[in-house]
């Protein structure tokens, strides 16, 4: 049976029943993966954990904490940053509000940086980064980019980079940002000018792959024409290139055309090429050994793409799940061991894992933040803390963003 048949064969209640194996295997993905996800490069303390299902082995979550967090036994939260208030007093720097999404890097000289997006109206927006210290201790907070509108999402870059995502209409931007903030962030019109929501570096390829924030939206991926001498992508100028499914359903093989007019002066991008497939409502995406994972709304799907086969599946549907844990999928970060973990913008608010066995483990849980989302997932360097955000608190008030850190046993 060929590749492709193979996955139009294999329903998607199947291959999540697939046992241990799950869909780490059915995409042909070793069951332990190793550290090639979005949590960066190992921080000053210790190297990466040797892969376990240590995610797959959690508890259930307890009651709530006093900073409102459900965890699992072992775990603690505290609060880093609140939106309007300093993060680092006397600094005069204050934080965000709506935090978004987000990424750490290890820091230069030690600790480690944890960047977050502001998804904020009327070019009010941009971007902070927290700056830790070796023992965990907030000693800097800073501004990475400011002025502009929306900033969703985004994606982590190597060089200590992050691209920042506008969710700002036909004419959205990426913005490559320093996380030290010691030079100034620069706009990338070249990754398409529409209503972007996330981007992920594929690093085998040097390919970024990005989603767009519309009912009717693409899947689109970037070739750049050029490797910078560090050999990584140089993001002023590439093919801008929008994903068709092969197969006479959502899932198949991914075919791309190219976009003809990247900043859509006469036509948006997601109209420019009619045999494109459209995704109701691309929310975030990552990348792990081999596999681009997305996330879109509009349907509650979670999606997976080898990229080296074209094989597009689909590995979790809220419809036809049989649990109904996750619901308002948004978010995309991936552990250690190859845990895909979705936050909620709706459901439960919480950060479900899905693991390679295709088991849905709740790992974290807002409780009395209903009027808000989940948001800005993101390992520490080291995979022993989460980072996440309550967009608008317990009021509902972009101005009351919260952003949490939780510490525990994730790799075992």
């Amino acid at each position: 049976m060929s590749r492709l048949r193979e996955v139009r064969a294999v329903s998607r209640r199947e291959f999540m029943r697939s046992g241990t194996a799950g869909f780490g295997a059915f995409l042909g993905l070793p069951l332990l993966a190793g550290c090639s996800g979005s949590g960066g490069p190992s921080g000053p303390s210790a190297g990466p954990p040797t892969p376990t299902d240590a995610i797959g082995r959690l508890g259930p979550l307890q009651p709530p904490d006093a900073n409102g967090v459900r965890l699992p036994a072992g775990f603690t939260s505290r609060i880093v940053a609140r939106s309007g208030r300093e993060p680092v007093p006397g600094s005069g720097f204050l934080w965000h509000g709506a935090p978004d999404g987000g990424a750490t890097y290890p820091a230069p000289g030690g600790g480690w940086i944890y960047v977050s997006n502001s998804e904020m109206d009327f070019r009010t927006s941009g971007v902070g980064a927290l700056r830790f210290d070796a023992t965990g201790r907030v000693v800097d907070a800073y501004p990475i980019l400011r002025g502009t509108t929306r900033n969703c999402a985004g994606g982590k870059f190597p060089g200590l980079r992050w691209l920042s995502c506008e969710e700002s209409g036909d004419g959205g931007l990426v913005y490559e940002c320093d996380a030290t903030g010691a030079a100034a962030a620069v706009a990338r019109p070249a990754l398409g000018l529409f209503n972007h929501e996330a981007v992920a570096l594929e690093t085998m390829g040097n390919v970024l792959y990005l989603t767009e924030d519309r009912p009717d939206g693409g899947l689109y991926r970037f070739r750049p024409s050029a490797i910078t001498r560090e050999g990584t992508p140089d993001l002023s100028s590439g093919a801008l290139e929008v994903a068709q499914v092969l197969g006479g359903g959502p899932e198949g093989t991914l075919v791309w055309h190219a976009i003809p007019d990247p900043d859509g002066r006469s036509t948006p991008t997601r109209y420019q090429v009619p045999a494109m497939t459209r995704f109701n409502g691309g929310e975030g995406i990552n990348h792990h050994g081999g596999t681009v994972y997305f996330a879109t709304k509009g349907d509650d799907r979670i999606w997976a793409y080898r990229v080296a086969t074209g094989a597009l599946v689909i590995i979790h549907d809220r419809e036809t799940s049989l649990s109904p844990v996750l619901s308002g999928v948004d978010g995309i970060e991936i552990s250690a061991q190859g845990d895909v973990l979705v936050t909620e913008d709706a459901g439960d608010l919480q950060i479900v894992a899905i693991t390679p066995a295709g088991a849905l483990v709740p790992v974290v849980q807002l409780v009395g933040h209903d009027l808000s989302e989940v948001t800005g997932a993101a390992f520490s360097p080291d995979y022993r803390r989460l980072y996440f955000s309550s967009q608008r608190g317990v009021t509902g008030a972009s101005a009351d963003g919260v952003t949490f850190e939780v510490a525990g046993p994730f790799a075992g």
